[in-house]
Order: C-alpha cells, then structure tokens, then sequence
C-alpha cells in the first residue's frame, strides 16, 4: 500500500475511533452544533495565526479553547439554549474570522483548504498529533466518563451525588 493513503487510512481510523466516544456526549447533551462551531472558530484562529505570525495550529487550539470557555460561561444562563449559543458562538468567530484574513492585504490563503481539510496531506508528525492528542483526550474522557454522564443525564441529580458540575463542564 502506498505510505501516502496508508497515513491517510491511519489518521481516517484514529479520528473516528477517537471522536466517536466524544460524539456520542455532545448528542446526547444536544449539542450537535459543536463541531461544526469548533470548526468556524478555528477559522478565527488560522486568521490570528497569520496576523501574529504564530504557530497556526497553536492557535486554533487557543481560540478554542476560548470559545469552550465563553460556551461554558454562557450556559449557566438559561435562557438560550446549547445549540443556540453554540450558533452564535460559531458564526461570530467565522464572520470575525474573515473580516481579520479580509483586512490582511499580504494574505491570499485557500479557506476551504482549511475548513475541510485534506486527508491525503497527512504527515507522520500529524498522525502523532491524532494518537497523542487523541489519547490524551481519551484518557481525561474515561476518568470523568461518570460523572460526565450524571451531568448528561440531570444536572441536578448530578450535584446531588456529588459531581462538581462547574469542574465537569470545563473540562
């Protein structure tokens, strides 16, 4: 097999083995919007990443993380909804995003190469990223894994027995 689509078959299988535990919670906790809110934040990201002339990867995973924060701290208000914060928090990074790459005189840069991404492209430096990411974030899934689901199942019958609901969430 050619090492081409054989990083792209073992970076395929780690994000699916990986995400699939992760998706399971966010339907769940109906949030199905958040990948696709992660993603259009990370627009923002790869927009400051050129601007500053820093790692582009450093700040996607910057940006974020903020935008988990600023989810977080908005739920504890409860008159919109996940999805409806999530929504909002997604189209006003992606819309802060591009008036940053518009306002770049210098930058020509293919978004859609960056939004959706390109299989093909992987190198064994990102394959390390996926298994060592991904089982890092594994490993921190599975040691929260219950208290994580008696929040998914009732906030406050999760307090009840003693879960750190505020802790759960941030992470």
């Amino acid at each position: 097999m050619d090492d081409l689509v054989f990083r792209a078959l073992l970076g395929g299988i780690g994000l699916a083995v990986i995400a699939a535990p992760f998706g399971a919670f966010l339907v769940w906790r109906r949030m199905a919007y958040f990948g696709a809110a992660l993603a259009h934040a990370a627009i923002l990201g790869i927009a400051l990443g050129f601007l500053f002339e820093i790692n582009i990867t450093l700040a996607i995973l910057v940006v974020s993380g903020l935008s988990a924060l600023i989810l977080v701290a908005l739920e504890r208000q409860r008159t919109l909804s996940s999805d409806t914060i999530l929504g909002i928090l997604a189209h006003g990074a992606l819309a802060l995003g591009l008036i940053v790459i518009a306002l770049q005189d210098r930058l020509r840069v293919d978004l859609m190469a960056y939004l959706f991404g390109d299989i093909l492209a992987l190198g064994p430096s990102d394959i390390l990223l996926i298994y060592g990411g991904g089982g890092a974030a594994l490993a921190v899934l599975f040691a929260i894994w219950r208290p994580l689901l008696s929040l998914t199942i009732h906030a406050d019958l999760a307090r009840v027995v003693g879960v750190g609901v505020e802790g759960i969430r941030l992470v």
